[in-house]
């Protein structure tokens, strides 16, 4: 079987969502069930610090959404939800906060990698289809060029390293076991329900409370951006019309230095330089990620928003959303 025909209109749809209560997650859970009628979804979740209930109350009373608070490297859990008439398994269950895997990798290994394994085992036992969710980050650093899938990965992190670890391990299950799989590598998400560590969440709460943002080293890192809607439907082509055992880029190809993004902030909020904050540079930091995004344009995927219209609806939501985000602040 080559490729995968998704069709809305057949027959009711069961799908598994793993950390479907974090940021790329739960937008893409919100998407589908708003664009399909006969999915199901059964959202899988740990609620670790950034996993916020929150992100999907209003589906509470939703028949077609179910959650199930509990770690994907837990084999009596999975055991208890996995059966023979789940369709699709989607994994976006993973630690992902780069400075946080400095501290300690442990749970990026058990979540990312180990986690990961256990769901490829319970999907081979069903013949389950399984799509691995993945970043930019696991090609590493490159100063030029756009990376395609077919390049070598190069992680710097252990962050990126324990998700290059799981792509490998899905498209092990592709050649040994011919499991139907698909993994997506996107660029830098942003949108709403991101956790304020990350850097556009972070610099925009920072100064709707009048605070400093802090800038790594010179703030001439780059960084491509793609709105988390338009990660989703670039995901939701892959479930569509991808082939099996494929790999799809997803990036709108928006390259932004830090300082760059610091200073539209700054700008939309009306502050200028002198709530910049330069701080040490990140151990092993990344200079730039970029994709070449040619292989999931064929499928007929492109990007809906531009930088600038997402950017704007972003610091809209985050100005809007006060109950949301503050509630999640350290200091």
């Amino acid at each position: 079987m080559d490729s995968t025909e998704f069709n809305s209109d057949s027959i009711k749809m069961n799908w598994i969502v793993t950390g479907g209560c974090g940021f790329i997650g739960s937008n893409f859970i919100h998407y589908i069930l708003q664009k399909y009628d006969e999915v199901e979804i059964t959202n899988i979740d740990k609620l670790t610090y950034a996993g916020n209930p929150e992100n999907l109350r209003s589906l509470e009373s939703n028949p077609r959404y179910k959650f199930v608070k509990g770690d994907i490297a837990d084999y009596a859990l999975l055991s208890d939800i996995f059966n023979k008439d789940i369709d699709l398994v989607i994994n976006f269950a993973a630690e992902t906060h780069v400075d946080r895997s400095i501290e300690g990798g442990d749970e990026f290994i058990n979540t990312n990698i180990l986690g990961t394994h256990a769901l490829l085992k319970f999907c081979l036992k069903y013949d389950i289809r399984f799509l691995q969710i993945s970043t930019d980050e696991v090609y590493g650093s490159s100063k030029e060029g756009y990376f395609a899938e077919t390049d070598i990965l190069k992680p710097s992190s252990l962050y990126s390293s324990s998700k290059a670890g799981a792509d490998l391990l899905v498209k092990s299950y592709d050649i040994t076991y011919e499991l139907k799989v698909n993994i997506t590598r996107s660029s830098n998400n942003f949108g709403s329900y991101q956790f304020p560590e990350k850097l556009i969440p972070l610099f925009i709460t920072n100064l709707l409370r009048k605070k400093k943002v802090p800038v790594y080293g010179t703030g001439q890192n780059i960084r491509e951006w793609i709105f988390v809607e338009d990660n989703c439907s670039g995901i939701d082509a892959v479930i569509q019309k991808g082939k099996k055992g494929e790999i799809y880029n997803l990036g709108s190809g928006a390259e932004k230095t830090n300082l760059e993004i610091t200073n539209l902030i700054l700008s939309k909020l009306d502050y200028g330089e002198e709530m910049i904050e330069f701080v040490p540079d990140r151990l092993g930091h990344d200079f730039r990620y970029a994709l070449d995004t040619t292989k999931i344009r064929q499928l007929g995927w492109k990007p809906k928003y531009s930088f600038e219209e997402a950017f704007d609806l972003t610091i809209d939501w985050y100005k809007k959303n006060h109950l949301w985000w503050k509630p999640l602040l350290v200091t």
